[in-house]
């Protein structure tokens, strides 16, 4: 009996062994088969963001110094082209009202002055481009150009009609809006032998050449010059004219050219830096209808209208010589 328990016992235990084997073998599969499942499911994953590769974007502080140069570009841009424009309507249009004067020749107006009126042609074309430079407007070469100081903005050009003759033309020039153009034109006389590029005192030559303008004086009251202006009754000729002509009122207005002078003085001043034996006292005076021992004479109503253009703030010079010499 104890045996057969025995073995019920045992079998019962096997039994239950196998059970509960089944029971995990069942239990890992099921396991194993939801694992699996699971893992071959799609698995909804999150978008990835992609790395950023653009560099950082400039600062505020940069972002408006570029609009700030942008601006200035376009207003510089737009002011050239508009200055462009005007300056070809300026030269496509020339005044047909203008007045010019002309070089040599011409009418002759009041007080001998030479002047023109301009205008379109007879055919009717267009007028020429209008003359800027000194140069062009006073036929004046580059040699002789190049005496003119930068400063300068109004201009008295004795043009000689021959290198030995005593005769020559007195014009005006004044700088205008960037332009240089002719203002008045006489008729006047030099030293009675022409042009000296040498002059020594008494040679009856006049010193070509360019010299600025300082100082005026007369007999006369001033006229209504800006230049330093010295009055005095010793303003009277000594001596005789080279012909026999009266001098009468020859200094009644004058106008010092700065050869061998001091500046700053009055005309009458008899010093000479450069010694007495270069002369000196070379001046812009009234006509007296013949030719001088060196000046440069000017009809008397000349005279007054240059004494009244030029100031010291216009830096004025002569251009003196015969027209070969200014051409060059």
């Amino acid at each position: 009996m104890r045996r057969r328990a025995r073995r019920l016992d045992a079998g019962r235990a096997c039994l239950a062994y196998s059970g509960r084997t089944r029971l995990r073998t069942t239990g890992k599969a099921l396991h194993i088969t939801e694992t699996t499942r699971r893992a071959a499911r799609p698995v909804a994953r999150a978008p990835q963001s992609r790395p950023s590769h653009r560099r950082p974007g400039p600062s505020a502080r940069v972002r408006r110094r570029r609009s700030l140069l942008v601006l200035l570009l376009v207003v510089v841009t737009i002011l050239g082209v508009t200055r462009l424009l005007g300056r070809d309507s300026s030269d496509a249009h020339p005044s047909r009202d203008a007045a010019a004067q002309l070089p040599d020749g011409g009418s002759a107006g009041g007080g001998g002055q030479v002047t023109a009126s301009s205008g379109p042609t007879a055919s009717g074309a267009p007028a020429a481009r209008t003359p800027r430079l000194l140069g062009e407007v006073a036929l004046l070469g580059p040699h002789t150009l190049a005496t003119v100081p930068a400063g300068t903005t109004k201009a008295v050009v004795v043009r000689g009609d021959g290198r030995t003759t005593a005769t020559a033309t007195i014009e005006l020039y004044e700088l205008v809006k960037g332009a240089w153009t002719k203002q008045s034109s006489w008729r006047g006389h030099l030293g009675a032998k022409g042009w000296t590029g040498d002059h020594r005192e008494g040679d009856l030559r006049t010193p070509a050449g360019t010299y600025t303008l300082s100082d005026a004086g007369g007999r006369l009251a001033n006229p209504g010059t800006k230049l330093p202006y010295h009055r005095s009754p010793h303003f009277v000729p000594t001596g005789s004219s080279v012909f026999g002509d009266s001098l009468a009122g020859s200094f009644d207005y004058v106008i010092a050219i700065d050869f061998n002078r001091r500046t700053g003085v009055s005309p009458l001043d008899g010093t000479h830096p450069q010694g007495d034996a270069r002369g000196g006292g070379i001046w812009l005076h009234v006509d007296h209808d013949g030719p001088t021992h060196g000046c440069v004479s000017v009809p008397r109503e000349g005279m007054k209208a240059l004494l009244r253009a030029l100031t010291p703030q216009d830096h004025p010079v002569v251009i003196m010589g015969d027209k070969s010499l200014l051409a060059t």
